[in-house]
């Protein structure tokens, strides 16, 4: 291959990164599932399909993001937290925030160490397919429909504890499954357990950190060494894209849930798997 062989497949690579940083940062934190939309995008496209490693080292963008965008709250929680152990003051806000988030993280981190050693295959599983991801975003949907009509949306961050952080984490689960969506679960879960609309969103961007880093850790050693040769400026451009989109998106559902309901997100998750379904049907 020749050096401008070499520079077009860079060029290229770059380009490819970039859409799907932009689609990572579009998705990660609105409640329509990255997953599903980093799976469909390049098959769409005519891409090849970019794995659970690459997708999970893209999220670094969002995770860089998600931190800047709270570095305030968190700072509360570590404080909060270090107070707790030295002085036994758990019952402070930010003290019970960290206990929630801590909990809450637990059984995505062991359901997913356990989808890793027990299910090698399941990147290429049925439930990675576009039928299954279809199903699965208009249930999803109607779930989320079911939770705004039922949710009490009384609670507020400031009255969070364990309990609460455990139950929305074990919701938090499912977003193991492609097209469930990890803020979109957490974020449903949220309102059927009673929190308002906003407190909910924040507490799925907070939950979302630990479950983000650890998935796209995890992975940054596998994807280096699958696309070594041309993988670092790639990579680099769709984790900056998805930084700035996510930090975007993050400031733009906060401020939206104040006044609007999640009404826009049910309709497109809807028109989203119908569309799916049609398009496999047609082209199968």
């Amino acid at each position: 291959m020749t050096e401008l062989d070499q520079g077009k497949e860079l060029i290229e690579a770059c380009w490819r990164y970039l859409v799907l940083g932009l689609v990572q940062g579009a998705t990660e934190f609105l409640p329509i599932s990255s997953t599903a939309h980093l799976k469909v995008l390049p098959l769409i496209l005519g891409w090849e399909d970019p794995g659970v490693s690459i997708s999970a080292v893209i999220q670094l963008g969002s995770i860089f993001a998600v931190l800047t965008y709270f570095r305030k709250d968190l700072r509360q929680v570590l404080k909060a937290i270090a107070s707790g152990i030295r002085q036994g003051r758990w019952r402070e806000p930010y003290a019970q925030l960290g206990v929630a988030i801590t909990l809450g993280t637990l059984p995505i981190l062991l359901a997913g160490m356990a989808v890793k050693f027990f299910w090698p295959t399941f990147e290429n599983s049925p439930l990675r397919s576009i039928p299954s991801i279809a199903l699965i975003s208009i249930g999803m949907a109607i779930l989320l429909g079911w939770a705004e009509k039922t949710g009490d949306q009384i609670k507020s961050l400031g009255k969070i504890n364990g309990k609460d952080g455990l139950i929305i984490g074990l919701g938090q689960m499912l977003a193991l499954l492609p097209g469930v969506s990890r803020s979109g679960i957490t974020l449903t879960t949220s309102l059927i357990h009673g929190f308002k609309r906003t407190d909910a969103a924040r507490l799925s961007f907070l939950l979302g950190i630990p479950a983000i880093c650890i998935a796209g850790l995890s992975e940054l050693q596998n994807a280096f060494h699958e696309e070594i040769t041309i993988v670092f400026l790639p990579l680099l451009v769709g984790i900056s894209s998805a930084a700035i989109v996510s930090w975007l998106a993050i400031d733009w559902l906060i401020k939206y849930l104040q006044t609007n309901s999640t009404k826009i997100f049910i309709t497109y998750r809807l028109v989203f798997g119908v569309g799916l379904l049609i398009w496999w049907f047609h082209f199968l």
